[in-house]
């Protein structure tokens, strides 16, 4: 009995000693912290090494807060205020904190100013979505991305900081059912859509 308990013991360091070490040190030496990966809509991503690295935190030059180099939260962010010229009230918080488990599927989420639907929503997804993705043993603070694809069976995501070894891009099953979509990730909680009244509003005030 002793010895299953340090046998599991064993393995259970091992295995968060592994998940420590991935998070804080860049162990892709294929890459440089900071050097670009990828870019949809002219919107670069950048890799960054370990999961919990940080290069300082981004802001606009008006003081917006991007939020932390080279996070995930700090790409979605980046995105909607390049592709969209959009602000975000609350600008801060993890990448889990995106979603407001108290709204209704297709009500307005007030912190981030963003329509909001369920992952069971009778709205399809759609490509510029920002999709969240709820904390799990190794990462308490959940993950964000942008939907860079959109058919009736998957989507496509473009995300940043996904892991020293994971790729910016990722599919997913897209499921139609009982008249609701629902993407195929038990992680996945819901996604986050520009109004399109704002869209207007802001390609307007770009041009002014």
């Amino acid at each position: 009995m002793k010895k299953k308990i340090i046998v599991i013991l064993v393995g259970l360091i091992v295995i968060f000693s592994a998940n420590w070490a991935v998070k804080k040190f860049n162990l892709n030496s294929n890459y440089k912290v900071g050097q670009k990966l990828d870019s949809f809509n002219g919107v670069v991503v950048y890799y960054n090494g370990g999961v919990n690295h940080v290069e300082g935190r981004n802001k606009t030059v008006d003081g917006y807060n991007l939020g932390l180099k080279y996070q995930c939260v700090e790409f979605v962010k980046r995105y909607y205020y390049e592709y969209y010229h959009h602000k975000m009230p609350d600008s801060y918080g993890h990448a889990k904190d995106f979603f407001d488990q108290n709204l209704k599927d297709g009500e307005k989420n007030k912190k981030k100013g963003l329509l909001q639907f369920k992952n069971k929503s009778c709205l399809k997804p759609e490509e510029n979505d920002l999709i969240i993705f709820s904390s799990n043993l190794f990462n308490r603070f959940g993950h964000v991305a942008i939907i860079s694809k959109v058919s009736d069976k998957e989507i496509e995501i473009i995300q940043q900081n996904p892991g020293p070894f994971s790729t910016s891009r990722e599919s997913f099953p897209l499921e139609f059912k009982d008249r609701k979509w629902q993407i195929k990730n038990k992680r996945i909680l819901g996604w986050l859509r520009k109004e399109k009244t704002d869209i207007l509003q802001n390609t307007i005030d770009s041009i002014n």
